[in-house]
């Protein structure tokens, strides 16, 4: 079993991933340019959400722990500014949480909307993926790592939410935010100047 609130950063330096969950994720994950892999889960209100019922819309995809250092320096406002911006011009943006419910990091899906909305946090949905499948679809091996489906239904973006891989709000402002440019291309119609990036944050907690 993953260690609580193990850090990893996806580059120089990286702690690495135990070597078998590893190895199903790499196997997993989705490619960009190939169809993002449907899936269908609950949200914390218990109602169903299917992503091939956005098909049309771009499509957000955040893998998120509360207990995260690197989740909640991104919840200062940096997350929550994202998703008000872009949900405002047509964008879904599905939070996703799997992290394994024997997890000291794992909040029932009341505990997690609560802390959504004391966050002030506006995602379209917030969904439970406690059995791990969704997030091992997708090879998400962080909190938070970040997806961008396009409207075609094709996976457009895989990686970080930005370009300085730390746990501290001040980087926030220096970094080039990968969501924020790759959205706004696309919505633009252009193509996009990053499809891919190392992620970095805190190992999903995947039941074992």
């Amino acid at each position: 079993m993953l260690q609580r609130r193990q850090l990893v950063t996806l580059g120089t330096g990286a702690l690495v991933l135990p070597h078998l969950l590893a190895l199903r994720l790499a196997h997993a994950a989705a490619s960009v340019g190939q169809p993002a892999p449907d899936f269908t889960l609950s949200d914390t209100a218990g109602k169903p959400v299917k992503l091939s019922q956005f098909k049309g819309k771009p499509v957000v995809l955040e893998w998120n722990n509360p207990g995260c250092p690197f989740v909640r320096k991104h919840y200062q406002g940096n997350m929550q500014t994202l998703q008000k911006d872009f949900t405002r011009q047509g964008v879904v943006w599905l939070a996703i949480n799997s992290t394994e419910d024997a997890s000291a990091d794992y909040l029932s899906p009341p505990q997690l909307a609560r802390w959504m909305q004391d966050k002030g946090a506006s995602p379209s949905a917030t969904l439970m993926d406690e059995d791990g499948q969704v997030g091992m679809a997708y090879g998400a091996r962080v909190t938070p790592h970040m997806y961008i489906v396009n409207a075609q239904g094709l996976l457009a973006y895989a990686g970080a939410i930005d370009s300085i891989p730390t746990a501290r709000v001040a980087d926030i402002q220096k970094a080039t935010n990968h969501v924020r440019q790759g959205l706004g291309e696309l919505l633009a119609g252009k193509p996009l100047s990053t499809t891919t990036s190392q992620a970095y944050g805190c190992s999903i907690k995947y039941k074992s």
